[in-house]
């Protein structure tokens, strides 16, 4: 249907290839419950809805919150969702939104946008960039911006609720929308599931539930793949105890800050010697916290490392891995066994999998919307995390999608390929860019989506 953008997003999908990723897709198109005509429609109503959208975008992305703080956010997507007469829930794990519409008998479909942003300084240099900076309990100071798209999907669930109000007499069914704090700390999902979202709020139980994410690919091309998509991840904070003292007389300290520089240094060496070479396994230490003043050796260094795995054998022998070298570095450097380092496990997700069948039934819409070779069903699993898949809680057996979808401006996606540089940016660099034409695509995308799950109004 978007026959404008066709000719440049093929050409960067195609550039994707060559970048060294395997995509492919399939012509055949199985039958799909959305016509060319609905889609036709909800082109329509989406373009009519431009200017709202772009403004919500804009508006989230100037006010980004971080994990837990995304009172404002969570307001918006209520009152959005109050006034297009959805049954509205707030405070669920903190900031989470809930939203239930109901359109007569069907399906229940559950979709989830996350809302946080990260403590990133942008340097995009938009005319609406973040300027956003925040005190931390710690009492740091941080910037704070939307890097990794999360202002997009919200706008896309919100877009897609007005879409899918006006179009009420197209389907039946069920909606029942998540607005989900704190993805990026992986402890959102389940802070809502621990705040009785199955329990407590009287929800209907969802026969599907699909998300959807950004990727620095280009605008007009989405992935719909079953399968492992995404790795099973762990946040951990290693705090290492010494004797603190002054910096002139070391030999009358035990140098916590030592000891912390040695571990990231030995933790490469759990992935490199411990682990088989074709699993998957990434260890990556985000930050080193210690001391104040030049001259003070502190009593304390804290670690905060991040694991990546598929295997949940792997995730053992890297987490017995941490603690066996760190609590040797501390022997090696003299401390007694009762002031070994504190490992805390501050929250994690399973490895993301995409049901196969659902992967396959909404990619066949979603060729009919963007075209046949800007949907692609074959994507290798990737090392980034998520926490959405969390929220099914007990309803395991719930059929699960995850669509990735292209944000980037397909000429500068093409250029940054043929520079050899694959991406033009990642996700939580300062310069990651939601183009604006991805704002309307991905409402398209996800009200397509929902309508192809969702009952025929006529049925």
């Amino acid at each position: 249907m978007r026959q404008g953008m066709d000719c440049i997003a093929r050409r960067a999908v195609a550039l994707i290839g060559v970048a060294g990723v395997l995509l492919t897709g399939t012509a055949a198109h199985a039958e799909s419950r959305v016509s060319a005509g609905l889609i036709e429609q909800v082109e329509q109503v989406v373009q009519q809805d431009a200017a709202h959208l772009d403004a919500v975008f804009k508006d989230i992305h100037q006010n980004p919150e971080l994990g837990f703080m995304e009172v404002r956010t969570a307001g918006i997507i209520a009152a959005e969702l109050e006034a297009l007469g959805f049954q509205v829930t707030t405070g669920i794990g903190g900031t989470g939104v809930v939203g239930v519409l109901r359109n007569g008998e069907g399906p229940t479909v559950m979709y989830r946008a996350d809302m946080d942003a990260n403590a990133v300084e942008e340097a995009t240099g938009l005319p609406y960039a973040s300027k956003v900076r925040v005190r931390l309990d710690s009492g740091a100071e941080t910037a704070v911006a939307h890097m990794c798209g999360h202002d997009a999907h919200v706008t896309w669930m919100l877009g897609m609720a007005r879409a899918m109000a006006k179009l009420k007499d197209q389907w039946s069914g069920t909606m029942l929308l998540v607005g989900q704090p704190a993805e990026e700390p992986i402890t959102g999902a389940q802070a809502m599931l621990d705040d009785g979202l199955w329990t407590e709020y009287d929800l209907p139980e969802p026969d599907y539930f699909i998300g959807m994410h950004t990727a620095p690919g280009p605008v007009g091309t989405v992935i719909s793949a079953g399968g492992p998509k995404m790795a099973g991840t762990d946040q951990i904070d290693i705090l290492f105890k010494g004797v603190g003292g002054h910096g002139s007389m070391p030999q009358l300290t035990k140098d916590p800050v030592l000891m912390a520089a040695m571990a990231v240094v030995q933790y490469q060496a759990i992935v490199s010697r411990t682990i088989e070479p074709q699993q998957t396994a990434v260890l990556t230490v985000g930050s080193i916290q210690a001391g104040v003043d030049n001259n003070v050796i502190p009593a304390t260094a804290l670690v905060k490392a991040n694991l990546r795995w598929y295997d949940p054998a792997v995730r053992e022998r890297l987490i017995a891995g941490i603690k066996s070298v760190s609590e040797g570095i501390a022997r090696t450097y003299g401390m007694p066994e009762d002031q070994m380092p504190v490992i805390t496990m501050k929250g994690g997700s399973t490895p993301l999998v995409n049901d196969d069948a659902l992967a396959a039934r909404m990619a066949e819409p979603l060729k009919m919307l963007l075209g046949d070779k800007n949907v692609l069903e074959s994507f290798p699993p990737a090392t980034g995390s998520e926490d959405v898949h969390l929220l099914k809680g007990p309803h395991e057996d719930v059929p699960f999608n995850f669509l990735i979808v292209g944000v980037a401006d397909p000429e500068v996606f093409a250029a940054s390929v043929k520079a050899g540089k694959g991406m033009p940016y990642s996700a939580h660099n300062p310069n990651f860019i939601v183009d604006l034409a991805a704002i309307p695509v991905g409402v398209e995308v996800a009200t397509v989506s929902m309508l192809e799950l969702l009952g025929n109004s006529s049925n």
